[in-house]
């Protein structure tokens, strides 16, 4: 007997007919949802890959202070000494502990150096013992006692130069981290990292269950992982599409690359905080941000709240928010006592600490943005811009930051005693310091607020220079020695002189008198006008001009007879390079700020050595030397020696342009050379000339700088002579008030005359007048 199934049997073993064309529609949807979810896999695992193989940071230039080298018998306080090392994050101990540790007992300071990798070399790291005595290096010998020639520490990190995004970071390999950090950062952020595989379920659970229970997201699911992926590739956006991105390239992530490698990429990456317009990235940055330590030397509370930090860099800002800072902080090692990270008692220790983070505005912590700017012109002229912003170089210059907190110093404390003086409020400054011997520069200040970035007056306000041309002029009659001596006589008397357009020039003395017959070092001593322009007028404006071309001004000044007082205009630095020839013994030598360059891998790139070229004779410069120390010590710049000793010697000049509106001063010693330019933007007139101006920053600068006295050695071609005061000629030693002046030999007068002749000078009070331009 045969049985028939009845329909209802029928209708629950097959689909309806209206349903089967939705089923296939399901699968083909299905089946090109595969496809192109396998394609955009294909896709991010393309982007993860080439992106992690390749280069992936643009890092910035980094720029950095000359090495402080040790040696017997070298001029360094040990006060500045010390501000040095703490600034470069020296650990003060009792006992030296490794690298990056300093003890202080009396006159004797130990350390241990970090080594470091110059242009010449890697410099090992070693224990250095120094003993001061007065402000010099009395001894210098390693820990065991045997002598050392010579020590150096590593440089000062002054700045970088940034990409446009403005991210900075310190690279680090997995080897240089301190011990417990990456305990301490998987314990705190990724428990599961070292076994899942870039996206950990039970995270993702326990967050939820957390969240659900808070009623509000109070926990994240994302590993290290995802982090680095949500930091490297993505944006912040909130969004479950981009979460599930996250996820899929955190899984591709660790497909291809080990744990290490992803982990030291996270240390690299992670953003830790904002210095201004700069990003800082990565553990090995921020170490030196807020701690002024290399990474590989923090203790564990340092590396606690670095890594309580990673949650929220702003929230928890040691600056801005101590408390909470320390609060996480605590509760980073709270966890790491509950892992077994850290045993209870260092946990203990630990918490007993201070944030020790170093004060904002220290010198490790601010940048000097006069001197990175003349050293990003010098780069510009070799590299390319990208070159300087992505490829990691390490720029290595001649900046002494000692000095340059010295030149900081003076010119505030020097606005502030000025600042009684109605309009000097408005007034902006311009600084520069180099060393006389190698043209480097080593100190530069843009503006009465050194620490703000912007207009750089030191290299771009250019204006009229007054009488610091004047020595130029001297200088062109020295080099005629069978025309003009120091003791040759001009006359300090009005005239007048018609130009070529029919105008009439009349210069005038700045106290508006005429001082009659004078000796020609005078007119420099006391600035003479009148026969300073007389001078010049009879050895010509063009050769005149000629001579500053020599002193190294590359500027084109048309020959009118106004240059001869000053009208021309220079920049403090260019001021600077024209000085740097006669501070040199007339050897030009061109200011630079950079010494040598490296790669990001440590690879000599290029060096700039200092070319030197001799332009004048060594006699007329010791001549005019000559002149220009008496004009410390009898002319314009006298003031100075009510501040500094009678025993050092200096030369220098004031400038005043007209209507005082720009004061200026220039002058050296034997190991530091200084310009200072002070004047408002606006070119408007101010309370101060030269001598009570400029000269009293200089002066409280050269106080500080504490610099050798000018020492010239006498050329072969100049010999003193005996003459009488009163008359210029020459003179028995044994007469009253004979002194001895230099001349080129064959110039000098002929020794042996009477005694008591009266002088061809109006009167004695000429002698001393001309305090001021």
């Amino acid at each position: 007997m045969t049985r028939t199934r009845s329909p209802r049997s029928r209708s629950k073993r097959r689909p309806s007919r209206g349903l089967r064309p939705l089923l296939g529609w399901a699968v083909k949807l299905g089946l090109v949802g595969l496809v192109v979810l396998a394609g955009f896999a294909v896709y991010l695992d393309a982007v993860v890959q080439e992106k992690f193989s390749g280069k992936r940071w643009t890092v910035p230039a980094k720029v950095y202070a000359r090495p402080l080298e040790l040696f017997v018998g070298q001029k360094l306080a040990k006060d500045d000494f010390l501000k040095e090392v703490d600034a470069l994050g020296y650990r003060r101990e009792t006992a030296v502990d490794g690298p990056g540790g300093v003890s202080v007992a009396g006159n004797t300071i130990e350390l241990h150096s970090r080594g470091f990798q110059f242009y010449e070399g890697n410099e090992p790291s070693q224990r250095v013992r120094v003993r001061f005595s007065g402000d010099y290096v009395a001894a210098l010998s390693q820990a065991n006692g045997s002598n050392l020639a010579v020590a150096r520490l590593e440089p000062m990190l002054i700045g970088g130069l940034y990409p446009a995004h403005q991210e900075d970071r310190v690279l680090i390999k997995l080897d240089q981290v301190p011990p417990y950090l990456i305990e301490t950062l998987v314990a705190v952020e990724d428990r599961e990292f070292f076994n899942h595989f870039g996206v950990s379920p039970k995270s993702v659970a326990r967050a939820i269950w957390v969240n659900a229970s808070a009623g509000q997201v109070r926990q994240g699911g994302s590993t290290l992982t995802q982090q680095l992926v949500k930091n490297f590739y993505l944006t912040n956006e909130r969004s479950l599409t981009r979460k599930a991105t996250e996820a899929m390239m955190a899984v591709l992530l660790e497909l291809h690359y080990d744990k290490r490698e992803i982990l030291e990429a996270y240390l690299n990456e992670v953003f830790l905080g904002q210095d201004g317009q700069r990003a800082v990235h990565g553990f090995g940055l921020a170490s030196q941000y807020f701690f002024s330590q290399p990474l590989s030397e923090l203790k564990l509370h340092q590396v606690a709240l670095l890594v309580g930090m990673v949650k929220g860099p702003t929230f928890y800002n040691p600056r801005r928010n101590p408390e909470r800072a320390l609060e996480r902080r605590n509760l980073v090692l709270d966890v790491l006592a509950e892992q077994g990270v850290a045993s209870a008692e260092e946990v203990e220790t630990a918490k007993q600490r201070p944030l020790g983070v170093t004060q904002r505005g220290s010198m490790a912590n601010s940048s000097f943005p006069a001197f990175l700017d003349l050293v990003k012109r010098q780069l510009r002229e070799d590299y390319r811009e990208e070159d300087l912003t992505e490829e990691g170089l390490r720029i290595f210059t001649s900046f002494d930051p000692i000095l340059q907190l010295k030149a900081e110093s003076a010119l505030s404390d020097s606005l502030k005693r000025l600042s009684g003086r109605k309009g000097v409020d408005e007034v902006e400054a311009g600084m520069v310091v180099t060393n006389p011997e190698t043209g480097e520069v080593q100190a530069m200040i843009g503006s009465r607020q050194p620490r703000f970035a912007g207009f750089n007056r030191a290299i771009d306000a250019v204006r009229p220079i007054g009488s610091l041309i004047k020595p130029a002029i001297y200088l062109t009659a020295l080099e005629r020695p069978s025309q003009y001596t120091l003791t040759s006589f001009l006359e300090d008397e009005p005239f007048s002189v018609k130009g070529q357009d029919g105008q009439v020039w009349r210069p005038q003395n700045y106290d508006r008198k005429a001082h009659g017959t004078i000796y020609l070092y005078q007119g420099l001593v006391h600035s003479y006008n009148l026969s300073t322009a007389k001078l010049g007028l009879e050895l010509g404006v063009p050769t005149v001009l000629k001579t500053l071309d020599r002193m190294g001004v590359s500027r084109q000044w048309p020959a009118y007879p106004s240059m001869l007082l000053g009208a021309g205009a220079l920049s403090p630095l260019d001021v600077a390079g024209m000085y740097q020839t006669l501070a040199n013994g007339g050897f030009n030598t061109p200011l630079r700020g950079i010494r040598s360059v490296l790669t990001a891998e440590g690879q000599p790139l290029g060096r700039y050595p200092y070319q030197i070229q001799q332009r004048f004779d060594a006699g007329a410069i010791y001549l005019l030397q000559n002149a220009m120390q008496r004009t410390m010590r009898e002319g314009t710049g006298r003031s100075v020696y009510n501040q500094l000793p009678a025993s050092l010697a200096l030369a220098g000049k004031t400038g005043t342009s007209n209507d005082s509106r720009d004061s200026w001063f220039a002058g050296f010693g034997q190991d530091v050379l200084a310009v200072v330019w002070l004047g408002r933007d606006d070119n408007g007139p101010t309370p101060l000339t030269g001598a009570t101006g400029a000269l009293q920053v200089w002066t409280d600068f050269m106080r500080k700088a504490d610099p050798l006295p000018l020492d010239m050695p006498m050329p072969d071609n100049v010999v003193q002579a005996w003459i009488n005061p009163t008359t210029g000629q020459g003179s028995d030693p044994s007469c009253p008030g004979a002194v001895q002046m230099p001349y080129i030999r064959g110039s000098e007068p002929a020794a042996g005359q009477a005694c008591g002749i009266q002088a061809p000078v109006d009167s004695v009070m000429d002698w001393v007048r001309g305090w001021l331009d």
